[in-house]
């Protein structure tokens, strides 16, 4: 089938490169003309595992092809995804849909008849019924459908994600889009990637309520850590107890800074708008919200008081800068709110992360940037751990004692065990760690 993929970022990448290796012909879509002319030579935007390898085998087999022509890559094309980005609007909490809309009305006089449109994007509910009466306006005669496709790929992990989904979600309006739906992902039955057909308005709200649960989780065991400090104990053997019950599982109970990224913080900004729009505010996600910006804040604390209580004229070693590991997104980052506070409290910060330097550097002046940890750690007071990668789980510890003015370290991960770190003559600060 030919797919057109209105967006190159990140989601609208992901995804027509897989499409494409799934068989179907994809050409992919983006404004920005040096993106276009660095991902014809294989060169992806985004750091992503194995994304790069997928598609150099798509373009030299054809399948996949990058344009900034928008009406050529629509002409002929059986469906159209829009995969553009979903900001929150300045100056308030909603989505702004700007993008989405725009590429609705620049679509419309390029569809095929019956062809199916695709969001890709994540949008509040009733976005799909917006894009429906933009095309019918802009090309009355022209027989289409909308469809709401909702991506649940995690950043790190979005390969494997796509090809091995544990739920494929698609709101349909008709029956031809069930279809033309169900031939696009029939590769995936295979996998037995089990596909879940609701109405448009219904999709657009799973993925909204999949994003802001399993942020509550994050902020709920992050709020047991802080009881586990007062009242000594472990916040990872009580996460391990409760996520033993199958009905709460293990995953998302990993106490830390706070989460951050390109989906969690704007979508529970935008789920609640949504929710006081429609009258019918979510009271708990706000308090998430609320309670994750606080925890950022309260993490810089916690690194001045394990430092003394002043970090006048210390120089901090920072190992890790993006949201999570795997990735060199640094949007929302937790360090983005912690970092500053440590610099206005005197610190000359030092840093190091293996991705994330390149887009770090503009958002966080005055740091010093490293070229691997052990030059991070040379002759800092502390070393703070914000990013859990898995190249500082394995750190030759002695040299890193040695290294440091003081053996003061702050892990806001607990990648590492407290009882080990003290037995290496560490001064040993973790999260939730209060036994």
């Amino acid at each position: 089938m030919r797919i057109a993929m209105i967006g190159g970022g990140y989601v609208g990448l992901v995804t027509a490169a897989c499409l494409s290796d799934f068989g179907h012909e994809v050409v992919c879509v983006d404004k920005d003309a040096d993106r276009i002319a660095a991902l014809r030579r294989a060169e992806a935007p985004i750091y992503e595992p194995g994304l790069s390898e997928i598609i150099a085998s798509n373009l030299r087999a054809g399948r996949l092809s990058f344009t900034g022509d928008l009406a050529a890559a629509a002409r002929g094309a059986r469906a159209v995804f829009i995969a553009v980005g979903t900001p929150t609007r300045e100056g308030e909490d909603s989505a702004d849909l700007t993008q989405v809309f725009s590429v609705a009305r620049a679509l419309a006089p390029h569809l095929d008849d019956n062809a199916i449109v695709i969001t890709k994007s994540t949008v509040p509910v009733g976005t799909g019924d917006r894009i429906e009466a933009i095309i019918a306006e802009a090309a009355p005669q022209l027989r289409f459908s909308v469809v709401a496709n909702p991506e649940f790929l995690r950043e790190g992990a979005a390969i494997r994600d796509f090809k091995l989904p544990d739920r494929i979600v698609i709101g349909v309006e008709d029956e031809a889009a069930r279809k033309v739906m169900g031939e696009i992902y029939r590769p995936l039955y295979l996998n037995q990637g089990p596909i879940l057909f609701t109405r448009r308005r219904t999709a657009e709200l799973i993925k909204y309520s999949a994003n802001a649960f399993l942020a509550m989780k994050v902020t709920f065991i992050n709020e047991i850590a802080e009881l586990c400090e007062k009242v000594g104990a472990d916040v990872q053997e009580v996460a391990r107890g409760i996520g033993l019950d199958n009905r709460i599982g293990t995953k998302f109970l990993n106490a830390g800074p706070g989460f951050g990224g390109s989906c969690f913080p704007k979508d529970m900004l935008a789920l609640a708008a949504s929710a006081r729009e429609a009258q019918s505010p979510l009271r708990l996600i706000e308090t998430v919200i609320d309670i994750n910006e606080k925890r950022k804040i309260a993490m810089a604390h916690k690194i001045i008081r394990a430092c003394g209580g002043s970090l006048a004229g210390m120089t901090l070693a920072i190992l890790g800068l993006t949201f999570k590991p795997n990735t060199d997104d640094m949007r929302s980052a937790p360090s983005l709110t912690i970092l500053p506070i440590l610099q206005d409290a005197g610190a000359r910060l030092v840093v190091y992360d293996p991705k994330g330097a390149e887009h770090a550097r503009p958002l966080l002046p005055g740091v010093v940037f490293a070229d691997d940890p052990y030059a991070c750690v040379a002759g800092a007071d502390a070393l703070v751990i914000v990013t859990e990668w898995e190249a500082f789980r394995a750190l030759d510890l002695a040299r890193v004692k040695a290294a440091l003015r003081r053996p003061i370290v702050v892990d806001l991960r607990n990648i590492y065990r407290p009882d080990e770190m003290t037995a290496l003559g560490f001064v040993y600060e973790g999260v939730g760690k209060g036994g």
